[in-house]
């Protein structure tokens, strides 16, 4: 892949400007990557990622917990939940004492989806995430997690 002064055909004001742009136009690939890898499977990365929180959970949770574990938290959340009821990947349950909380767990057919998804992801060997050594995506970390303060 160029560097990012090559794809934008750019100059940068400052690293620190080139950084953040570098993030930014990464991102925006990585959501490519992920539209594609998803297609097959009638979902968007939004609605992978409220799976992916729905697995990790394990039991039911309420859908303020699932916005608040959200990547990109969008206000779309419950919309983006009811897509998925409607294929039968979520399961949606009313608290019984507040009618206005609403659990959802993820279905079998939801988690059969992740694995396929997880077992896609194994067969084509996920290259992006392999680019980087332990040590890099290590320091990688460190380092976005200090630019958010």
């Amino acid at each position: 892949m160029p560097k990012i002064d090559e794809e934008l055909k750019s100059r940068f004001e400052s690293e620190q400007h080139k950084a953040m742009l570098n993030v930014m136009f990464t991102a925006g690939w990585f959501r490519t990557q992920q539209v594609e890898l998803f297609k097959p499977f009638g979902i968007s990365p939004q609605q992978y990622n409220i799976l992916r929180i729905l697995r990790g959970a394990r039991d039911r949770i309420n859908m303020h917990c699932v916005k608040e574990r959200m990547i990109d938290r969008a206000p779309n959340a419950t919309r983006l939940t009811d897509k998925l009821i409607a294929k039968g990947l979520v399961e949606r349950e009313r608290c019984e004492d507040d009618r206005r909380v609403v659990y959802v767990r993820i279905s079998k057919k939801g988690l059969d989806i992740l694995d396929q998804i997880d077992e896609r992801n194994r067969a084509t060997g996920n290259g992006a995430t392999e680019r980087l050594s332990l040590k890099e995506a290590s320091e990688l970390n460190r380092l976005l997690d200090a630019w958010r303060g």
